[in-house]
């Protein structure tokens, strides 16, 4: 998908931008408000341009990832069944162009060549309870997984921070369980296990607060140097407000030089206070990005794509959940998307077996006399939820860009140096843009990152 390169934009270019952006996600706020769950009690479909339901209506989840997100299959030629309208055209070719590209500088990693489950370019001690995932992520930027790796595979002093108790303790057993393995792989092949000083992460129960810095965070972990203490601070996708809170240390802490983060959990900012963070973005107009907004910035474009392609029966999920919101405004008007604990393969049911499972877990009779004839007609519409739904998605990454930005934007108004640039496989890890911060000149920081073996 094709995109604006974060790097190497001007501060005038990055302030257009966001400009551009709040412009445009004002126009279709409408589209990225609405929740899917109510496409029949609100009629979105009815909401859409009359020319927009005619180029949509009857698309199949392939042509969709094709025609209107701009993924086609291998091989694949894009062929429009109708001359799309002028507005649906303008609306796709927007979306491309000031997103933030997300393609990083190589194809799909060679390191699952071999084996989809096994990243080559870790040995098997640090892929043990890491999801392939993971095992790209740390491998590309290098979370307790993170913390693992910098210190026992790269020798790094490493403080990891972590609020929850239990979690540390997991950590703590995990890092004695990779000591173990590494001890015995260095007996067994010690040609191949990376020799030198090991030190396990530094664990410590604190909640860091975005609005304050963290003392503990910057105590060192050995007597400094001359010269002072010289900290990296890194986030791999640093959840809402964890995020906001490594900015805020960079910025005010002497003893942080330089920093680099991966984002997630978009919709947990606080507001206000996590966005927006800088000055310029918070003056525009129509800046707000609601927790709908920022919930939706969350989702993985690629993967849905391909799952559009697959058409697997998965995708009526959001169908039935949409009939079942109706049912349940029917029954009992002041419930409003409850939420409904995970039924198991759902796709599998037929409509109003879901409805009825659906109906016990909110609370209500499940034995209630159900309108067979209107779920029918919901289930008739299941493409034009995921068209509804595609076309939210094929705007989500504006908002994303957005939020990005503004993190630039805000760093560069402090003074430092700032860059994004795509760093790990979208299709293996949706929130793949790293923002790296430094003290002083960017020079040659990013040539190793944009490269695999980076």
């Amino acid at each position: 998908m094709p995109g604006v390169c974060a790097r190497g934009l001007s501060h005038e270019e990055r302030r257009q931008l966001a400009v551009n952006l709040t412009r445009v996600l004002a126009l279709y706020r409408s589209i990225l408000d609405a929740y899917i769950i109510e496409f029949f009690t609100d009629n979105l479909w009815g909401t859409l341009p009359c020319s927009w339901q005619e180029a949509l209506d009857g698309l199949n989840p392939p042509q969709l990832a094709t025609m209107l997100l701009g993924m086609p299959g291998e091989g694949e030629v894009v062929r429009y069944r109708s001359v799309w309208p002028l507005t649906l055209l303008a609306l796709k070719s927007t979306a491309y162009a000031l997103a933030f590209t997300r393609k990083p500088g190589f194809q799909t990693p060679s390191e699952f060549l071999e084996n989809p489950s096994q990243s080559s370019r870790l040995t098997a001690p640090f892929r043990k309870h890491v999801r392939p995932k993971k095992q790209h992520e740390i491998r590309r930027l290098g979370e307790g997984h993170l913390s693992r790796f910098m210190s026992l595979g790269l020798g790094l002093m490493v403080k990891s921070i972590e609020g929850d108790q239990r979690l540390v303790e997991r950590a703590q057993h995990l890092d004695q369980q990779l000591l173990q393995a590494l001890e015995k792989e260095e007996k067994k092949n010690p040609q191949v296990v990376q020799r030198g000083p090991r030190h396990s992460p530094h664990h410590v129960v604190q909640w860091v607060d975005p609005t304050a810095p963290c003392e503990e965070l910057l105590l060192p972990l050995e007597n400094a140097q001359q010269g002072g203490i010289r900290l990296l601070l890194t986030g791999l996708h640093a959840c809402g407000d964890l995020s906001v809170a490594l900015l805020r240390h960079f910025c005010c802490c002497p003893e942080v030089v330089a920093l680099a983060s991966v984002g997630c959990c978009y919709m947990k900012l606080s507001d206000p206070g996590g966005y927006p963070l800088s000055q310029w973005v918070a003056g525009l107009p129509g800046y707000e990005l609601p927790y709908r907004l920022r919930e939706g910035a969350c989702h993985a474009l690629e993967e849905y794509a391909e799952r559009l392609q697959k058409a697997g029966p998965g995708l009526r999920t959001h169908c039935y959940r949409a009939a079942l919101e109706k049912v349940i405004r029917c029954a009992c008007p002041q419930l409003r998307r409850p939420g409904v604990q995970g039924i198991p393969r759902a796709h599998e049911l037929k409509i109003e077996e879901y409805v009825q499972r659906g109906l016990q877990r909110v609370g209500l009779d499940p034995q209630q006399p159900l309108n067979l004839a209107d779920l029918w007609a919901h289930q008739a519409q299941e493409n034009r939820v995921v068209a509804f739904f595609s076309l939210a998605l094929l705007l989500a990454p504006l908002v994303e860009t957005l939020i990005l930005l503004d993190r630039l934007l805000y760093l560069q108004e402090q003074g430092f140096h700032a860059e994004l640039l795509p760093i790990f496989s979208p299709e293996l890890s949706p929130r793949n843009l790293v923002l790296i911060a430094t003290k002083m000149p960017l020079g040659q920081a990013f040539s190793a990152l944009e490269t695999e073996d980076g």
